[in-house]
Protein backbone atom coordinates (compact mmCIF):
# COMPACT_ATOMS: atom_id res chain seq x y z
CA UNK A 1 0.00 0.00 0.00
CA UNK A 2 0.97 3.71 -0.07
CA UNK A 3 1.83 3.70 3.29
CA UNK A 4 4.46 1.20 2.52
CA UNK A 5 6.47 3.26 0.68
CA UNK A 6 8.75 5.29 2.91
CA UNK A 7 9.52 1.93 4.59
CA UNK A 8 10.75 0.49 1.17
CA UNK A 9 12.54 3.44 0.80
CA UNK A 10 14.35 3.09 3.71
CA UNK A 11 14.93 -0.85 3.71
CA UNK A 12 16.86 0.40 -0.32
CA UNK A 13 18.15 3.12 0.86
CA UNK A 14 16.68 5.84 -1.42
CA UNK A 15 16.70 9.53 -0.04
CA UNK A 16 14.21 10.58 -2.74
CA UNK A 17 12.28 9.03 -5.77
CA UNK A 18 11.39 10.72 -9.20
CA UNK A 19 8.68 9.60 -11.24
CA UNK A 20 8.15 10.93 -14.84
CA UNK A 21 5.63 11.14 -17.49
CA UNK A 22 1.68 11.75 -17.48
CA UNK A 23 -0.39 11.50 -14.37
CA UNK A 24 -2.40 8.94 -17.39
CA UNK A 25 -1.38 5.83 -18.33
CA UNK A 26 1.52 5.64 -16.10
CA UNK A 27 1.08 3.33 -13.03
CA UNK A 28 3.80 5.12 -10.69
CA UNK A 29 2.59 8.67 -11.35
CA UNK A 30 -1.14 7.30 -11.41
CA UNK A 31 -0.37 5.40 -7.80
CA UNK A 32 0.76 8.58 -6.37
CA UNK A 33 -1.35 11.34 -7.70
CA UNK A 34 -4.60 9.82 -8.41
CA UNK A 35 -4.21 10.31 -12.14
CA UNK A 36 -5.83 12.92 -14.03
CA UNK A 37 -5.13 15.15 -16.87
CA UNK A 38 -1.38 16.17 -16.72
CA UNK A 39 1.23 15.34 -19.24
CA UNK A 40 4.94 15.41 -18.96
CA UNK A 41 5.10 16.00 -15.39
CA UNK A 42 7.85 15.39 -13.07
CA UNK A 43 7.21 13.96 -9.43
CA UNK A 44 9.85 14.01 -6.52
CA UNK A 45 8.56 12.35 -3.28
CA UNK A 46 11.39 12.59 -0.12
CA UNK A 47 12.04 9.70 2.30
CA UNK A 48 9.84 10.67 5.21
CA UNK A 49 8.82 13.81 3.80
CA UNK A 50 7.21 16.40 1.05
CA UNK A 51 5.94 14.72 -2.40
CA UNK A 52 5.99 17.51 -4.81
CA UNK A 53 4.46 17.61 -8.57
CA UNK A 54 6.51 19.90 -11.22
CA UNK A 55 4.01 20.19 -14.25
CA UNK A 56 3.48 22.43 -16.93
CA UNK A 57 1.52 26.14 -16.00
CA UNK A 58 -1.60 24.90 -18.24
CA UNK A 59 -2.17 21.99 -16.26
CA UNK A 60 -2.24 23.68 -12.75
CA UNK A 61 -5.78 22.85 -12.06
CA UNK A 62 -5.77 19.45 -13.08
CA UNK A 63 -2.14 18.63 -11.07
CA UNK A 64 -4.14 20.39 -7.80
CA UNK A 65 -6.46 17.42 -7.57
CA UNK A 66 -3.80 15.48 -6.83
CA UNK A 67 -3.85 17.01 -3.01
CA UNK A 68 -0.24 17.40 -3.43
CA UNK A 69 2.35 20.05 -3.30
CA UNK A 70 2.48 21.49 -6.74
CA UNK A 71 4.78 23.65 -8.22
CA UNK A 72 4.94 25.07 -12.16
CA UNK A 73 8.00 24.21 -14.38
CA UNK A 74 7.98 28.09 -14.90
CA UNK A 75 9.27 28.55 -11.41
CA UNK A 76 12.63 26.96 -12.81
CA UNK A 77 14.05 29.11 -15.13
CA UNK A 78 16.33 27.19 -17.88
CA UNK A 79 20.01 28.64 -17.35
CA UNK A 80 20.74 27.99 -21.24
CA UNK A 81 17.71 29.33 -23.31
CA UNK A 82 17.68 28.08 -26.83
CA UNK A 83 20.26 25.66 -25.96
CA UNK A 84 19.68 21.68 -26.23
CA UNK A 85 16.47 20.72 -24.89
CA UNK A 86 18.16 17.37 -22.89
CA UNK A 87 20.58 19.97 -21.38
CA UNK A 88 18.22 22.66 -20.20
CA UNK A 89 15.71 19.47 -18.94
CA UNK A 90 18.85 18.47 -16.92
CA UNK A 91 19.73 22.50 -15.33
CA UNK A 92 15.84 22.53 -14.82
CA UNK A 93 15.71 19.18 -12.41
CA UNK A 94 18.77 19.88 -10.96
CA UNK A 95 17.00 23.21 -9.97
CA UNK A 96 13.91 21.14 -8.09
CA UNK A 97 16.16 18.99 -6.61
CA UNK A 98 18.57 21.53 -5.33
CA UNK A 99 15.46 23.50 -3.69
CA UNK A 100 14.27 20.37 -2.13
CA UNK A 101 17.51 19.63 -0.82
CA UNK A 102 17.79 16.07 -1.98
CA UNK A 103 21.50 13.73 -2.40
CA UNK A 104 22.16 10.67 -2.21
CA UNK A 105 20.28 7.53 -3.87
CA UNK A 106 17.51 8.61 -6.17
CA UNK A 107 15.37 5.99 -7.43
CA UNK A 108 13.73 6.90 -10.81
CA UNK A 109 10.43 5.32 -12.29
CA UNK A 110 7.57 6.09 -14.91
CA UNK A 111 6.86 5.86 -18.38
CA UNK A 112 7.49 8.30 -21.41
CA UNK A 113 10.11 8.60 -23.98
CA UNK A 114 12.88 6.46 -23.19
CA UNK A 115 15.41 8.83 -25.54
CA UNK A 116 15.13 11.93 -24.66
CA UNK A 117 14.50 10.89 -20.94
CA UNK A 118 17.90 9.04 -21.06
CA UNK A 119 19.38 12.53 -22.64
CA UNK A 120 17.99 14.19 -19.86
CA UNK A 121 19.08 12.09 -17.66
CA UNK A 122 22.81 11.44 -18.93
CA UNK A 123 23.26 15.44 -18.65
CA UNK A 124 21.97 15.68 -15.37
CA UNK A 125 24.12 13.04 -14.09
CA UNK A 126 27.16 15.55 -14.73
CA UNK A 127 25.69 18.76 -13.65
CA UNK A 128 24.52 16.98 -10.03
CA UNK A 129 26.55 14.08 -9.17
CA UNK A 130 26.20 13.96 -5.47
CA UNK A 131 22.83 12.24 -6.38
CA UNK A 132 23.18 8.61 -7.83
CA UNK A 133 20.27 7.77 -9.64
CA UNK A 134 18.89 4.31 -9.47
CA UNK A 135 16.87 1.93 -11.92
CA UNK A 136 15.33 -1.05 -11.16
CA UNK A 137 14.55 -4.50 -12.19
CA UNK A 138 10.77 -4.22 -13.15
CA UNK A 139 10.13 -7.58 -10.43
CA UNK A 140 11.96 -5.39 -8.28
CA UNK A 141 10.41 -2.24 -8.21
CA UNK A 142 9.76 -0.63 -5.11
CA UNK A 143 6.19 0.45 -6.16
CA UNK A 144 5.33 -3.15 -7.60
CA UNK A 145 5.98 -3.87 -3.60
CA UNK A 146 4.04 -1.12 -2.57
CA UNK A 147 0.65 -1.79 -5.01
CA UNK A 148 1.14 -5.59 -4.30
CA UNK A 149 -1.45 -5.28 -1.30
CA UNK A 150 -4.72 -3.09 -2.05
CA UNK A 151 -6.87 -1.18 0.76
CA UNK A 152 -10.71 -0.96 0.20
CA UNK A 153 -10.60 1.89 -2.45
CA UNK A 154 -8.67 0.26 -4.88
CA UNK A 155 -10.27 -2.89 -4.76
CA UNK A 156 -14.14 -1.37 -4.79
CA UNK A 157 -12.53 0.08 -8.24
CA UNK A 158 -11.51 -2.78 -9.22
CA UNK A 159 -14.56 -4.83 -7.82
CA UNK A 160 -16.48 -2.01 -10.02
CA UNK A 161 -14.59 -2.94 -13.59
CA UNK A 162 -14.92 -6.80 -12.75
CA UNK A 163 -18.80 -5.76 -12.61
CA UNK A 164 -18.33 -3.75 -16.04
CA UNK A 165 -16.20 -6.38 -17.47
CA UNK A 166 -19.03 -9.25 -16.58
CA UNK A 167 -21.76 -7.13 -17.98
CA UNK A 168 -19.77 -6.86 -21.61
CA UNK A 169 -19.07 -10.53 -21.34
CA UNK A 170 -22.77 -10.90 -20.76
CA UNK A 171 -23.65 -8.61 -24.07
CA UNK A 172 -21.26 -10.71 -26.28
CA UNK A 173 -23.20 -13.95 -25.41
CA UNK A 174 -26.13 -12.80 -25.85
CA UNK A 175 -25.42 -11.29 -29.20
CA UNK A 176 -23.28 -14.61 -30.34
CA UNK A 177 -26.16 -17.00 -29.19
CA UNK A 178 -28.88 -14.70 -31.25
CA UNK A 179 -26.97 -15.24 -34.54
CA UNK A 180 -28.75 -16.78 -37.28
CA UNK A 181 -26.05 -19.61 -38.24
CA UNK A 182 -25.51 -20.63 -41.83
CA UNK A 183 -25.97 -24.70 -43.05
CA UNK A 184 -22.20 -24.82 -43.02
CA UNK A 185 -22.31 -23.44 -39.17
CA UNK A 186 -20.82 -20.48 -39.80
CA UNK A 187 -22.90 -17.47 -37.36
CA UNK A 188 -24.13 -14.33 -39.45
CA UNK A 189 -24.30 -10.80 -38.13
CA UNK A 190 -27.63 -8.75 -38.29
CA UNK A 191 -27.06 -8.37 -42.19
CA UNK A 192 -26.32 -11.64 -43.04
CA UNK A 193 -23.21 -11.71 -43.87
CA UNK A 194 -20.97 -13.88 -41.65
CA UNK A 195 -19.88 -13.09 -38.40
CA UNK A 196 -15.97 -12.43 -38.13
CA UNK A 197 -13.50 -12.25 -35.33
CA UNK A 198 -12.69 -8.48 -35.79
CA UNK A 199 -16.27 -7.50 -36.04
CA UNK A 200 -16.91 -9.34 -32.64
CA UNK A 201 -13.76 -7.05 -31.25
CA UNK A 202 -14.68 -4.45 -32.45
CA UNK A 203 -18.42 -4.66 -31.12
CA UNK A 204 -16.65 -5.51 -27.92
CA UNK A 205 -14.64 -2.59 -27.64
CA UNK A 206 -17.35 0.15 -28.41
CA UNK A 207 -19.34 -1.52 -25.24
CA UNK A 208 -16.30 -1.15 -22.86
CA UNK A 209 -16.20 2.35 -24.47
CA UNK A 210 -19.71 3.18 -23.50
CA UNK A 211 -18.61 1.87 -19.70
CA UNK A 212 -16.06 4.43 -19.14
CA UNK A 213 -13.62 1.55 -19.81
CA UNK A 214 -10.92 0.94 -22.69
CA UNK A 215 -8.51 -2.51 -23.20
CA UNK A 216 -5.49 -0.34 -22.84
CA UNK A 217 -3.13 -3.95 -23.51
CA UNK A 218 -5.89 -5.60 -25.93
CA UNK A 219 -7.81 -8.34 -25.16
CA UNK A 220 -8.10 -12.20 -26.41
CA UNK A 221 -11.11 -13.39 -28.56
CA UNK A 222 -9.32 -16.62 -29.91
CA UNK A 223 -11.11 -19.58 -32.37
CA UNK A 224 -10.29 -22.64 -33.17
CA UNK A 225 -6.34 -23.25 -33.81
CA UNK A 226 -5.88 -19.60 -31.74
CA UNK A 227 -7.49 -20.77 -28.66
CA UNK A 228 -4.63 -23.08 -28.50
CA UNK A 229 -1.89 -20.82 -28.37
CA UNK A 230 -2.78 -18.59 -24.94
CA UNK A 231 -1.87 -15.23 -26.15
CA UNK A 232 -3.06 -15.72 -29.65
CA UNK A 233 -5.34 -12.20 -29.56
CA UNK A 234 -7.17 -14.03 -32.77
CA UNK A 235 -7.38 -13.25 -36.16
CA UNK A 236 -9.54 -10.75 -37.14
CA UNK A 237 -10.74 -12.43 -40.25
CA UNK A 238 -11.51 -15.71 -38.95
CA UNK A 239 -15.42 -16.53 -38.79
CA UNK A 240 -17.48 -17.95 -36.18
CA UNK A 241 -18.95 -21.27 -36.11
CA UNK A 242 -20.62 -23.60 -34.13
CA UNK A 243 -18.59 -26.61 -32.45
CA UNK A 244 -15.27 -24.42 -32.11
CA UNK A 245 -14.17 -23.34 -28.60
CA UNK A 246 -13.44 -19.39 -28.17
CA UNK A 247 -11.31 -18.26 -25.46
CA UNK A 248 -12.49 -15.27 -24.60
CA UNK A 249 -9.80 -13.39 -22.31
CA UNK A 250 -10.41 -10.01 -21.44
CA UNK A 251 -8.67 -6.83 -19.11
CA UNK A 252 -9.97 -3.80 -19.37
CA UNK A 253 -8.88 -1.40 -17.21
CA UNK A 254 -10.17 2.25 -16.34
CA UNK A 255 -10.44 4.68 -18.95
CA UNK A 256 -7.76 7.14 -17.95
CA UNK A 257 -5.12 4.14 -17.10
CA UNK A 258 -6.72 3.40 -13.98
CA UNK A 259 -7.23 -0.25 -12.32
CA UNK A 260 -7.53 -3.16 -14.60
CA UNK A 261 -9.92 -6.65 -14.32
CA UNK A 262 -8.81 -10.05 -15.69
CA UNK A 263 -11.34 -12.33 -16.77
CA UNK A 264 -11.27 -15.44 -19.04
CA UNK A 265 -14.02 -17.64 -20.07
CA UNK A 266 -14.72 -20.64 -22.70
CA UNK A 267 -17.09 -21.36 -24.90
CA UNK A 268 -18.36 -23.45 -27.25
CA UNK A 269 -21.54 -22.78 -29.51
CA UNK A 270 -24.32 -24.77 -30.35
CA UNK A 271 -22.47 -28.39 -28.87
CA UNK A 272 -18.89 -29.47 -28.31
CA UNK A 273 -16.96 -32.15 -29.26
CA UNK A 274 -16.99 -35.01 -26.79
CA UNK A 275 -12.69 -34.43 -26.59
CA UNK A 276 -13.62 -30.62 -26.23
CA UNK A 277 -16.15 -31.53 -23.45
CA UNK A 278 -14.02 -33.66 -21.66
CA UNK A 279 -11.06 -31.13 -22.03
CA UNK A 280 -12.67 -28.18 -20.55
CA UNK A 281 -13.82 -30.37 -17.10
CA UNK A 282 -10.40 -30.93 -16.50
CA UNK A 283 -9.79 -27.54 -16.30
CA UNK A 284 -12.96 -26.83 -14.49
CA UNK A 285 -12.22 -29.27 -11.91
CA UNK A 286 -8.64 -28.20 -11.59
CA UNK A 287 -10.04 -24.31 -10.98
CA UNK A 288 -12.14 -25.47 -8.31
CA UNK A 289 -10.04 -27.57 -6.88
CA UNK A 290 -7.44 -24.86 -6.64
CA UNK A 291 -10.12 -22.14 -5.50
CA UNK A 292 -10.74 -24.44 -2.90
CA UNK A 293 -7.58 -25.07 -1.04
CA UNK A 294 -6.39 -21.42 -1.17
CA UNK A 295 -4.96 -20.25 2.32
CA UNK A 296 -4.10 -17.05 3.41
CA UNK A 297 -0.44 -16.52 3.30
CA UNK A 298 0.42 -19.36 1.25
CA UNK A 299 3.22 -19.22 -1.49
CA UNK A 300 1.49 -18.40 -4.65
CA UNK A 301 3.64 -21.13 -6.44
CA UNK A 302 2.46 -23.58 -4.25
CA UNK A 303 -0.84 -23.94 -5.75
CA UNK A 304 1.05 -23.84 -9.07
CA UNK A 305 2.87 -27.31 -7.72
CA UNK A 306 -0.88 -28.50 -7.29
CA UNK A 307 -2.26 -26.83 -10.84
CA UNK A 308 0.75 -28.84 -12.22
CA UNK A 309 0.42 -32.30 -10.41
CA UNK A 310 -3.88 -32.23 -10.94
CA UNK A 311 -3.08 -31.72 -14.66
CA UNK A 312 -0.20 -34.58 -15.06
CA UNK A 313 -3.05 -37.07 -13.61
CA UNK A 314 -4.90 -36.43 -16.09
CA UNK A 315 -1.89 -37.10 -18.16
CA UNK A 316 -1.00 -33.64 -19.55
CA UNK A 317 2.42 -32.06 -19.70
CA UNK A 318 3.24 -28.88 -17.58
CA UNK A 319 6.16 -26.71 -16.70
CA UNK A 320 7.29 -29.15 -13.91
CA UNK A 321 7.16 -32.16 -16.91
CA UNK A 322 8.95 -29.94 -19.70
CA UNK A 323 10.81 -26.34 -19.71
CA UNK A 324 9.02 -24.86 -22.23
CA UNK A 325 5.78 -27.07 -23.00
CA UNK A 326 3.90 -25.85 -25.84
CA UNK A 327 0.67 -28.17 -25.60
CA UNK A 328 -0.90 -29.22 -22.21
CA UNK A 329 -0.82 -26.86 -19.17
CA UNK A 330 1.43 -24.38 -21.01
CA UNK A 331 1.77 -21.62 -18.05
CA UNK A 332 1.72 -20.17 -14.89
CA UNK A 333 -1.11 -20.48 -12.45
CA UNK A 334 -1.64 -16.15 -11.98
CA UNK A 335 -0.63 -13.32 -11.00
CA UNK A 336 -1.20 -9.96 -9.39
CA UNK A 337 -3.55 -7.52 -10.44
CA UNK A 338 -4.27 -3.40 -10.03
CA UNK A 339 -2.42 -0.62 -12.31
CA UNK A 340 -1.01 -2.93 -13.65
CA UNK A 341 -2.48 -6.09 -15.27
CA UNK A 342 0.27 -8.24 -14.29
CA UNK A 343 1.87 -7.28 -10.85
CA UNK A 344 3.32 -9.07 -7.71
CA UNK A 345 2.20 -11.91 -5.97
CA UNK A 346 3.76 -14.27 -9.10
CA UNK A 347 2.88 -17.88 -9.25
CA UNK A 348 5.55 -19.13 -11.59
CA UNK A 349 7.79 -22.13 -10.37
CA UNK A 350 10.67 -19.71 -9.91
CA UNK A 351 9.03 -17.51 -8.24
CA UNK A 352 10.39 -15.96 -4.82
CA UNK A 353 9.07 -17.36 -1.82
CA UNK A 354 8.09 -13.78 -1.00
CA UNK A 355 5.45 -14.01 -3.66
CA UNK A 356 2.04 -14.39 -1.03
CA UNK A 357 -1.36 -15.23 -0.69
CA UNK A 358 -1.36 -12.63 1.65
CA UNK A 359 -4.44 -10.07 3.09
CA UNK A 360 -4.76 -7.32 0.67
CA UNK A 361 -3.55 -8.85 -3.04
CA UNK A 362 -5.63 -9.10 -5.82
CA UNK A 363 -4.84 -12.42 -7.83
CA UNK A 364 -5.73 -13.99 -11.13
CA UNK A 365 -6.59 -18.03 -11.02
CA UNK A 366 -6.65 -18.85 -14.49
CA UNK A 367 -5.68 -22.84 -15.31
CA UNK A 368 -6.08 -23.87 -18.80
CA UNK A 369 -5.07 -26.77 -21.45
CA UNK A 370 -4.19 -25.78 -25.09
CA UNK A 371 -3.98 -27.97 -28.26
CA UNK A 372 -3.40 -26.11 -30.97
CA UNK A 373 -2.75 -28.62 -33.72
CA UNK A 374 -6.34 -30.23 -32.57
CA UNK A 375 -8.00 -26.75 -32.94
CA UNK A 376 -8.61 -26.26 -29.26
CA UNK A 377 -7.92 -24.41 -26.13
CA UNK A 378 -9.49 -23.82 -22.79
CA UNK A 379 -8.99 -21.32 -20.00
CA UNK A 380 -11.29 -20.63 -16.85
CA UNK A 381 -9.78 -17.17 -14.97
CA UNK A 382 -11.53 -15.22 -12.00
CA UNK A 383 -9.47 -12.11 -9.72
CA UNK A 384 -9.93 -12.72 -6.22
CA UNK A 385 -9.37 -10.45 -3.66
CA UNK A 386 -7.62 -11.96 -0.12
CA UNK A 387 -9.76 -9.93 2.16
CA UNK A 388 -7.97 -8.37 5.76
CA UNK A 389 -9.89 -11.47 7.73
CA UNK A 390 -8.18 -14.11 5.63
CA UNK A 391 -11.29 -14.96 3.29
CA UNK A 392 -11.25 -14.64 -0.64
CA UNK A 393 -13.57 -13.04 -2.56
CA UNK A 394 -14.20 -13.85 -6.23
CA UNK A 395 -14.62 -10.21 -7.14
CA UNK A 396 -17.54 -10.79 -9.65
CA UNK A 397 -19.40 -13.49 -10.70
CA UNK A 398 -20.39 -15.47 -13.97
CA UNK A 399 -21.48 -19.03 -15.05
CA UNK A 400 -18.98 -21.67 -16.07
CA UNK A 401 -20.46 -22.75 -18.94
CA UNK A 402 -19.10 -24.20 -22.24
CA UNK A 403 -21.46 -25.09 -24.58
CA UNK A 404 -24.04 -22.42 -25.55
CA UNK A 405 -27.12 -23.11 -26.91
CA UNK A 406 -28.20 -20.93 -30.05
CA UNK A 407 -31.29 -18.97 -29.62
CA UNK A 408 -31.40 -19.35 -33.38
CA UNK A 409 -31.41 -22.35 -36.12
Amino acid sequence: MKSDIDALMQERNFDALLVFGAAENNPPMTYLTGGGHVGGATLVKLRGGRTVLVCNPMERDEAARSGLEVHLYDEYPIETPGGDSAQNAALRLRAILQQLGVTGRVGVYGQTDFGPLFAMLTHFQNLMPEVQLVGEAREHSLFLYAMETKDEAEVARIRRMGQITTEVVGLTRAYLTGCAVRDDEVLLNEHGVPLTIGEMKGKIRLWLAERNAEPREGFIFAIGRDAGVPHSTGNPADVLRLGQTIVFDIYPAEAGGGYFYDFTRTWSLGYATPEAERLYNQVLEVYHQVVGQLKVNECFKEYQRLACELFERYGHKTPRTEKTPLEGYVHSLGHGVGLNIHERPASGLSAGDDNLLKPGVVVTIEPGLYYPERGMGFRIEDTYWVRLDGSFERLADYPYDFVLPMERG
